[in-house]
């Protein structure tokens, strides 16, 4: 197999891991638009024996969609390895990896997985140890790697499982020339209550746009994303330390109640539905003029095509009673512990998330599309801070300062900010998200939707408090 480069001894990387780390969410960069599987992945070992092919399972995000752009062109062209690319919308590419993954099934070499899944996966034996990788790959230079997302990746048994290929945070965007026309000012770390005065000001100034636009559509990295970073600056918590279920107690009813009312008061139309696609499109098209979600939100409100670009503000998430409450998540490559091809899958995960290819998506299709959040050096680079003025700094401190071991006021039984680090998650997330999403429907008062989830959420814990 042809090599990309020499290979010298590099630093291993050693992190410490108090505590099991199941982080976050979200995601934040949901699908933009559905494409179609680009090649079927093949039998098992997903590729050819001499490691010179690799089958890839991949979500349909935009920074996704430019890699297989580029992957012949750049990556088979020096190295020799062919890339079978299948790219699934998020909900869908989920269930297959978990499928596939879960049965050793061998049939993708690598896949996309989250910060959430990577812990859970790893406990379970279903992904390959990266650490022998990462200490001779000294090109690579995993040190680079933010720490939050480093230790985001780790296993409980301390050993990396997984390696970013963006990552983000979430804050606040805003309008700034609107803000400038109806003399308004939005602080340098606004708390909730201040956003909806800002956001019942502009609704009752514009009425061609709403104050804001906040996820409703189901889905535990949905609605509950950012809604559970709310709950958490508010008080909240889905459990205690002792594994109580806690969706009734004062805090998160006051959360809930809050984001759902700014949502149907100030917020976009269809509220029920929409989820990070669609609010993307309502303040690119200039329909709201506040946007709480993902960092990764930002390149394309930046892009050379975006009709409100340079007209963006970013400030940090709202606040109530913490001092942050972004959330962090990242999608990153794990590569199945079945697959035969794992030297070949690494050489392609080592490209795909190093600064090399950071440095072809800035050249070839601009520096605010570098699928950012994961290295220091980035936000080092000048080209990038030119390109990314607006929102870089926010985004990196965003990231520094999120902490899915304490997101809120109160002890955690497991890690994470916009989710609860448990597998379970997927299933309660979900089931309780459509009980939201119906009262910001108004099809159910908040009460009636928590009372219902209380329920769902006691099942949980009364399986953990039993362990």
């Amino acid at each position: 197999m042809p090599s990309r480069s020499p290979r010298r001894p590099a630093r291993p990387l050693c992190l410490p891991r108090p505590l099991p780390l199941l982080s976050l969410t979200l995601s934040g960069g949901l699908l933009l638009t559905a494409l179609t599987a680009c090649a079927g992945a093949g039998g098992s070992g997903g590729g050819s024996s001499d490691g010179e092919s690799i089958n890839v399972l991949m979500v349909n995000n935009p920074p996704m969609v430019e890699l297989q752009k580029l992957t012949a062109e750049h990556f088979t062209a020096e190295t020799g390895i062919e890339v079978n690319f299948t790219v699934m919308p998020e909900n869908e590419v989920r269930d297959r990896i978990s499928q596939d993954f879960s049965n050793q099934a061998g049939q993708y070499d690598v896949a996309t997985i989250s910060n959430y899944e990577t812990p859970i996966y790893a406990r379970n034996g279903w992904l390959h140890e990266l650490d022998p990788y990462l200490a001779e790959d000294e090109d690579y230079d995993a040190a680079d790697i933010l720490t939050p997302m480093q230790l985001s990746l780790t296993g409980d048994d301390g050993k990396t499982y997984a390696q970013p290929f963006y990552g983000e945070s979430s804050f606040l965007m805003y309008r700034t020339d609107v803000f400038d026309e109806l003399g308004l000012t939005m602080p340098e770390q606004p708390t909730w209550q201040q956003v909806a005065d800002l956001a019942g000001q502009i609704d009752e100034a514009r009425e061609d746009m709403k104050g804001i636009c906040l996820r409703g559509l189901p889905g535990w990295g949905e609605v509950m994303a950012p809604l559970t970073t709310v709950v958490n600056t508010f008080g909240g918590t889905w459990f205690d330390a002792d594994w109580n279920a806690r969706l009734t107690d004062p805090e998160f009813r006051e959360a809930t109640r809050f984001y759902v009312d700014l949502v149907r008061e100030h917020g976009e139309a269809g509220a029920a539905q929409a989820g990070y696609a669609e609010c993307l499109n309502n303040m690119t098209q200039g329909a709201t003029a506040m946007w709480y979600d993902a960092t990764a939100g930002a390149g394309s409100l930046e892009a050379d095509d975006s009709p409100v670009k340079g007209r963006i503000g970013y400030v940090p998430a709202p606040v109530e009673q913490t001092d942050s409450s972004g959330w962090l998540y990242t999608w990153a490559w794990g590569i199945q512990k079945a697959s035969g091809n794992a030297d070949a899958a690494w050489e392609f995960i080592s490209w795909a998330s190093g600064r090399e290819y950071e440095e072809l998506v800035g050249e070839e299709i601009g520096w605010a599309n570098v699928p950012a959040g994961k290295r220091y050096s980035l936000y080092e680079n000048p080209r990038y801070q030119q390109a990314a003025s607006a929102f870089y700094e926010v985004t990196r401190d965003a990231i520094d300062s999120a902490d899915p071991e304490n997101p809120g006021v109160q002890p955690r039984p497991a890690p994470g900010i916009q989710f609860v680090g448990i597998p379970e998650f997927t299933d309660l997330g979900t089931r309780v998200s459509q009980e939201i999403s119906a009262a910001i429907a108004g099809q159910q008062s908040v009460d009636e939707a928590l009372e219902k989830s209380q329920r769902m959420a006691e099942e949980i814990a009364e399986e953990y408090r039993g362990r």
